[in-house]
C-alpha cells in the first residue's frame, strides 16, 4: 500500500523514513458473502465447503507470529458472516497482531460493540454514487447500509476509512467519493486498482490515458489535503506505478526535498507480495497475495513457517531486483514499484515474470 498522504507529510516535516517491520496477513476466513461483486477476486459465493474449521483456524493463530506476522486484515466474502470472527480476532491481538477488518458493512451495525472491542481498524467498501455501487455490488440499497456503517463507526469512535475500487465501471465517482470522504468527515481513503483475479477477470481496465488522468486526480487530491492541513489519509493499492507518478509531482512542487522523498520510496519497496505481504484463503492454501493463481502451500497439510520459507515462487518475488521481462526488465523506476503485480502479469501473459499489463506509465 503506497500512504501517499503520510509520505508527503512526513518528508515536508523532516521526518525519517521508516520501514514497515513484520508481515502483513491478508486472511480470507470465507468465502460467503451477502453480495455478489463484480470485481471480486475470491468468487465469493455462498459456497464453505471446505472452510478452515474453527480448531484450525485458532491452531493457526498461535502459530502466526512465528513467521512474523505483524498485522492481519480480515476479510472475505463477507468476514462478518464468519460466526467465530471476534474470537478470532481477541486471539490475534492477544499475540500482539493488530487487527483490521475488511467488509462491505452491511453487518456493522448489529454488532458495532464487538467491532469496537475487538478490531483496531475497519475498511468499509463504497465504490461510487448510489446507483453505481448498488449495481457494481449486486444489491439495491447497498450503499446506504454502506455509508451508515461509516457513520456509526465514526460515532463510535472506531478508526474507519473508506475503500473504493478504480475501474472503468467506477472511476467517473472518483470526484464522488473523495467528496463524501470530505463531506462526511472520513479520516481516511483507500483506491484499490482493479486486479484480474475471480470475477474480475471478466471486468476490462481503463485505457492507459484515462488511467493516469485518474491517478493524477488521486494525487492532487493528495496534495491538497497535506497543504490545507486536512485530517484526510489517501492511500492507494495494487498498483505501485502511482509511486512513480507521485514522485514526479512531489518534484515538481518541491524539488528541493527530492532527493529525501525518493528514499522514502525506495525504502517503501513497492510491490511486497511474498516479502512483506502474505494470504490465507478459507481453505488455508498460502499465496504471496489475495490475487494470486497458485498457492505456495496449505497449512492443512504443512507448517505455516515451512511454507513461508519455501523458494520457487517465493524465492523469485524476493529477488531485489526481481528479473523480469517486457517493458519492466529496463525500467528505470523498478527499485520504487518493484515490478508491480505479478498477479496481473500471469493473468495475461501465463508467465508472472512478465511486463504488468496495467502499467500505465
Amino acid at each position: 500500500m503506497l500512504r501517499i498522504t503520510e509520505y508527503i507529510r512526513d518528508t515536508l516535516e523532516g521526518k525519517k523514513p521508516r520501514r514497515l517491520e513484520g508481515l502483513i496477513l491478508i486472511w480470507n476466513l470465507t468465502n460467503t458473502c451477502n453480495l455478489y461483486c463484480k470485481h471480486c477476486y475470491s468468487s465469493a459465493n455462498q459456497e464453505r465447503e471446505g472452510e478452515l474449521t474453527h480448531e484450525e483456524v485458532v491452531s493457526l493463530v498461535y502459530r502466526l507470529p512465528s513467521v512474523g506476522v505483524r498485522f492481519a486484515i480480515l476479510s472475505g466474502g463477507e468476514p462478518l458472516l464468519r460466526e467465530d470472527i471476534f474470537t478470532l480476532a481477541k486471539l490475534l491481538k492477544e499475540r500482539g497482531i493488530s487487527t483490521y477488518l475488511s467488509t462491505n458493512g452491511l453487518l456493522v451495525k448489529e454488532c458495532i460493540e464487538k467491532i469496537k472491542k475487538h478490531f483496531d481498524y475497519v475498511g468499509v467498501s463504497i465504490d461510487g454514487e448510489p446507483e453505481v455501487h448498488d449495481a457494481f455490488r449486486g444489491k439495491r440499497g447497498a450503499f446506504e447500509e454502506s455509508l451508515k456503517a461509516i457513520r456509526e463507526c465514526i460515532r463510535e469512535g472506531i478508526r474507519v476509512g473508506l475503500r473504493f475500487t478504480l475501474t472503468p465501471v467506477t472511476s467517473k465517482s472518483l470526484p464522488f467519493v473523495f467528496d463524501l470522504v470530505e463531506r462526511e468527515g472520513i479520516p481516511k481513503i483507500y483506491i484499490s486498482h482493479l486486479v484480474y483475479s475471480g470475477r474480475g477477470k471478466k471486468l476490462s481496465d481503463l485505457e492507459k490515458e484515462e488511467y493516469r488522468s485518474w491517478v493524477r486526480f488521486v494525487i492532487n487530491k493528495s496534495f491538497e489535503y497535506v497543504e490545507r492541513g486536512l485530517p484526510i489519509d489517501v492511500v492507494t493499492g495494487n498498483n505501485e506505478a502511482d509511486a512513480v507518478l507521485l514522485y514526479r509531482e512531489f518534484v515538481k512542487r518541491y524539488p528541493r526535498f527530492a532527493e529525501s522523498f525518493y528514499e522514502r520510496l525506495l525504502l517503501w519497496g513497492g510491490n511486497q507480495a511474498g516479502v512483506r505481504l502474505m494470504n490465507i484463503d478459507f481453505r488455508g492454501n498460502v499465496k504471496p497475495d489475495p490475487f494470486f493463481f497458485h498457492s505456495v502451500g496449505n497449512v492443512r497439510k504443512e507448517d505455516i513457517v515451512k511454507i513461508w520459507q519455501g523458494n520457487g515462487l517465493l524465492g523469485f518475488l524476493r529477488e531485489k531486483p526481481r528479473r523480469l521481462k517486457g517493458k519492466c526488465e529496463k525500467c528505470s523506476f523498478i527499485g520504487i514499484c518493484n515490478g508491480n503485480s505479478r498477479a496481473r502479469a500471469y493473468a495475461v501473459f501465463g508467465d508472472y515474470r512478465e511486463e504488468d499489463p496495467a502499467c500505465y506509465l
